[in-house]
Order: C-alpha cells, then structure tokens, then sequence
C-alpha cells in the first residue's frame, strides 16, 4: 500500500503544533495570568478568578486534545496494521492517548466543576490534587508528544 504523504505531513504538523501549544499554555499563558499584577503594575485578577480565566482556556484547548487523541490513535493503528511498528511509537502514541484523555475527560471538566462551587472549593486538599495531576499529566503528554514526533520522523525518513 502507497503512502501518502500528505496524511503523514498533517500527522507531523499535528504533533508538532499540538505540543508547542502545550509548551506555550504551561509556560507561558498560565504564569503571565496567574501573575498578571506583575505586568500591569496592580492587582487585577485574584487567584481564582485568573484560575477561572485559566481553567476557560483549557476547556476550549481540550476540544484540540480530543482530536488529537482520535488523530493519533487512527493514525498509528494504521501505521500498525502496515507493519510499521515500533516499541517507542507503541509506548509514545499510548501515552500521548492515555494523557489526552485524561487532560480533557478528566481533569480539566473536574477543574471546572470544582471551580463552580466558589472559591473555597478551590482552596481544598481535593482541587490541589487535582491541579498537580493534571499539571503532571499536562507535562506527560508533552513528553510523548515530543518523543512521538521525533520517533515518526525518523522512521519517515527510512521509508
């Protein structure tokens, strides 16, 4: 079976966006939110509501991350039922499905609806368990992400 190259170019380009989306929300959105009084030079935004600000973006980016999880999944079954199959692509490409869901299934409708009870909800030992999960997932996924893309196009590369 031919490949076609177009599929694996928009593969690539997934990942590779989807994972500077993640660098870019981690490490840049959420510190000049949750420190927005260092920019403008007064207090605008207390925790919460820039948690609420935070939790909004999240929830939008979380449509991404499902078809990212769709994406990556169809794309490697393929790949899989062609024979192209790799420990690191079958360890990488389940962790990036395993924490894409979570990100969007779990966490972040979690973080929403905690966030939805008031501002001693989010003050709880519950909501910061929560949010250090979800922030390790967040840094999980762009782990494999990173490792997927590199392992694709190397293998991109031998065909």
């Amino acid at each position: 079976m031919k490949r076609n190259i177009y599929i694996d170019f928009a593969y690539l380009i997934t990942l590779a966006t989807t994972l500077g989306a993640v660098v870019v929300l981690g490490a840049v959105v959420a510190p000049t939110i949750f420190h927005n009084e260092k920019i403008l030079n007064t207090f605008i935004l207390d925790n919460y509501n820039a948690g609420l600000l935070m939790a909004e973006i999240f929830r939008r980016f979380s449509y991404w991350v499902y078809f990212l999880a769709f994406f990556v999944a169809a794309y490697e079954l393929l790949m899989y039922k062609r024979g192209q199959r790799d420990a690191i692509i079958f360890g990488a490409s389940a962790t990036v499905v395993f924490s894409a869901l979570m990100f969007s299934a779990v966490y972040a409708p979690k973080i929403v609806s905690i966030q939805s009870l008031g501002v001693e909800a989010t003050q709880s030992d519950t909501f910061a368990n929560i949010h250090i999960a979800s922030e390790l997932d967040f840094k999980l996924l762009a782990i494999a992400l990173l490792l997927l893309f590199i392992r694709r196009l190397m293998l991109l590369k031998l065909v």
